[in-house]
């Protein structure tokens, strides 16, 4: 499914920096005809900021302008600055991600592509409020809504967009073709694992999307936070065996007789930050809602709301 060039010279293969340094503000070349702009976001969600790719070289599409910000606007110009931009890539729409791409479009009359518009994974519970919602960029509207598999080209370049649901309805991940690369964006970071909340987020979607890129060869997965992840076939097997150890997790706490998510999460989670067990209960509600699909699990009512249990 990839298209990968194997006969890269290796000899003369320029030097790039895949040591991670946010750099914010600055282009820094991680891959041929590749940059990365940090924005100066750092928080407990976005690591040392939010990553925003240029690809290409006098014809360039950028991958996540990132949020509305000021100095990175001109960072991103300062860079663009001789160069055509033809395309705006937005990975997902959280609000680190995709405002910036509203006004990157009018300054240079770029094309935006992405999935889609922000939804959730699925309808509120009666009594449920999103705990994402001021995070979510509603105003967002591509230009052109783009299918799996889907590719636009440039000059010297091409971006095949993968859908990888999970973290959000709408996330996709590109991959540059001839290349290898793939701008994993919040799908596969190597700094932390991926939140995945609902109900913007779906365990079971990103355990599909995680398949489907388990199904590829890519060599350097280029994220969007944080460093790169070089060797993503062994990374995913990884992810892959740390969520399935945190649903047994889940399901041992409820065969010991937990009924509420807090209480799983106090053990689950005893030697993290209390102050991100608030993340921590949305992971574990992602979990109870794909094993309540599978039917592993049954409740009497919405799993945040009322008693879990084992089936009969």
């Amino acid at each position: 499914m990839t298209d990968v060039d194997k006969d890269t010279d290796k000899e003369t293969a320029p030097a790039f920096d895949l040591a991670f340094r946010p750099a914010h503000g600055e282009a820094v070349p991680v891959a041929a005809q590749v940059q990365r702009i940090t924005v100066n976001n750092p928080g407990p969600f976005t690591f040392h900021g939010t990553n925003s790719y240029i690809v290409g070289d006098r014809s360039v599409a950028v991958i996540d302008p990132g949020p509305e910000d000021e100095a990175h606007f001109a960072a991103l110009m300062a860079a663009l600055k001789g160069r055509e931009v033809t395309h705006i890539a937005v990975s997902h729409t959280h609000r680190d991600h995709s405002p910036l791409s509203r006004r990157l479009k009018a300054e240079t009359g770029a094309v935006i592509v992405a999935e889609g518009p922000h939804r959730s994974a699925r309808p509120l519970h009666a009594g449920e409020t999103n705990p994402f919602a001021e995070s979510s960029d509603m105003e967002f509207v591509p230009d052109i809504a783009l299918a799996h598999g889907e590719r636009v080209e440039g000059d010297g370049w091409s971006l095949t967009a993968l859908l990888t649901p999970g973290h959000t309805a709408n996330h996709a991940a590109f991959s540059l073709g001839g290349t290898g690369i793939l701008f994993s964006a919040d799908h596969v970071m190597a700094w932390a694992t991926t939140i995945v909340a609902p109900p913007d987020g779906s365990m079971a979607d990103y355990m599909a999307s995680l398949e489907t890129l388990m199904q590829r060869d890519d060599r350097l997965y280029l994220p969007g936070h944080g460093g790169p992840v070089t060797d993503p076939a062994s990374f995913l097997r990884g992810l892959r065996i740390h969520r399935k150890m945190r649903e047994y997790a889940v399901k041992e706490r409820i065969r010991r007789g937990d009924r509420q998510i807090a209480d799983m999460v106090r053990v689950i989670y005893k030697d993290t930050d209390p102050r991100l067990h608030g993340a921590a209960a949305l992971s574990v509600l992602a979990h109870l809602e794909d094993l309540v699909e599978r039917g592993e699990v049954v409740t009497d009512g919405p799993p945040m709301l009322m008693g879990i249990y084992l089936p009969a």
